[in-house]
């Protein structure tokens, strides 16, 4: 893995609000199929770290190389990029005045239409291709009966598994998570994780902010561990959770596992 070229370089990454500084010169690749879990304490600078890869957070300083363009420069239409990037929130940040349908379907609609329109399909051609594809995905996480009612109507597992699927409607190269079952209740978190499992099997690129230490071990290829804006140790699953080498690593876990 290490002799390809990394699919997210970040080199130097600095975020500061003000005078407080988040991210302090972090530094990191990510390959295509890795499977990258984010954990440290609250404050650590996990979730900023993970904002700043699609630049929902300007960096203050530093680069992030995303298939040989640096994200980071205000120069570059990050939009571009960012529909090769799935994102899912905690809050689910679902269209709460479309359907179900009309989420998964809104952004494939609104930026490949032209592009379609372009190589000889009619915009209704697309737009029922999207349906199709749509309706697909749903039927993937058992939810198609759930097609046309509206968000406030769902669980919050079911609310975060279409937050999954309609990020995978863009068929992105890498999906970053920010802690995806943190505003679940417990008995909704396995149903999110059982779907995330199922994309790391299939080999999605992935980066993942989360409090969920067995699932930690089992999903990731890599682990980092954050501390006071930077990345205090990184290493295989085996090596953080059972032989963590900081003392910060050893504290952090010893009170959450």
């Amino acid at each position: 893995m290490e002799n390809n070229k990394p699919m997210i370089e970040v080199k130097g990454l600095v975020k500061g609000f003000g005078k407080n500084i988040v991210l302090d010169n972090v530094s990191t690749n990510i390959y295509q199929g890795e499977k990258v879990v984010v954990i440290g304490p609250s404050g650590s600078g996990k979730s900023t770290f993970l904002r700043c890869l699609n630049c929902l957070e300007d960096p203050t300083g530093g680069e992030i190389i995303f298939e040989n363009v640096n994200i980071a420069d205000p120069k570059v239409d990050i939009n571009i990029h960012r529909q090769n990037m799935g994102m899912v929130f905690q809050q689910f940040n679902l269209f709460n005045n479309k359907t179900v349908l009309e989420n998964i379907m809104l952004a494939p609609v609104t930026i490949y239409t032209k592009k379609a329109v372009s190589e000889g399909k009619t915009k209704e051609q697309f737009k029922q291709e999207c349906r199709d594809h749509a309706m697909s995905l749903l039927r993937r996480i058992g939810l198609e009966d759930k097609a046309d009612v509206y968000p406030s109507t769902l669980s919050g597992g079911q609310k975060q598994r279409i937050a999954i699927v309609r990020a995978l409607a863009m068929n992105p190269k890498v999906m970053l998570f920010d802690e995806p079952t943190s505003a679940l209740d417990p008995e909704m978190v396995g149903e999110v994780l059982d779907l995330i499992k199922e994309l790391a099997d299939e080999g999605m690129t992935m980066v993942i902010v989360t409090h969920e230490m067995g699932f930690a071990r089992e999903v990731a290829t890599r682990v980092l561990f954050m501390a006071d804006g930077n990345i205090a140790e990184e290493g295989t699953p085996a090596e953080i959770f059972d032989h963590p080498k900081n003392p910060r690593t050893v504290q952090f876990l010893k009170a959450v596992l």
